[in-house]
């Protein structure tokens, strides 16, 4: 400025102490290659981890699903030894029945065979009486 120019007002703009520090740590802040590959490290870094994780979560899953299998695999274990003893314990029932029917089934058929004899019996007193009471 010359000193017969009218000074010009100066605006002032006004920074935090934190903003001053920021502003001066983008300054201060060279320009390298690095820091573009330091960018791309940290983006392959964040991939890399989020593979791993996924990688955990997968193992996760399926330990989860095995762990599931094995339980289903008991239950249908279970099902089938308790399946396998009602069917025994309905075969022996079945057999005890059946058992239970031939005797009397054989019973039934004495009781037939002695009626049948019992009537015949009956029929020749009936005979006899008949004939003592035409006699006298």
């Amino acid at each position: 400025m010359f000193f017969h120019e009218e000074a010009q007002p100066v605006l002032e703009i006004m920074f935090t102490p934190t903003e001053i520090e920021e502003l001066f740590s983008l300054v201060n802040e060279p320009l390298s290659p690095e820091s573009g590959s330091q960018e791309l490290n940290r983006v392959v870094r964040s991939t890399h981890e989020r593979k791993l994780r996924r990688m955990q979560s997968n193992r996760d899953s399926a330990r989860r699903s095995r762990w599931r299998k094995k339980r289903h695999l008991e239950n249908l274990t279970n099902q089938a030894n308790r399946l396998r003893m009602e069917n025994r314990e309905l075969k022996n029932r079945l057999c005890l029945t059946m058992h239970q029917n031939l005797l009397l089934s054989l019973e039934n058929e004495r009781l037939r065979s002695e009626s049948v004899t019992l009537m015949a019996t009956l029929s020749n007193l009936y005979q006899i009486l008949a004939t003592m009471i035409s006699q006298q």
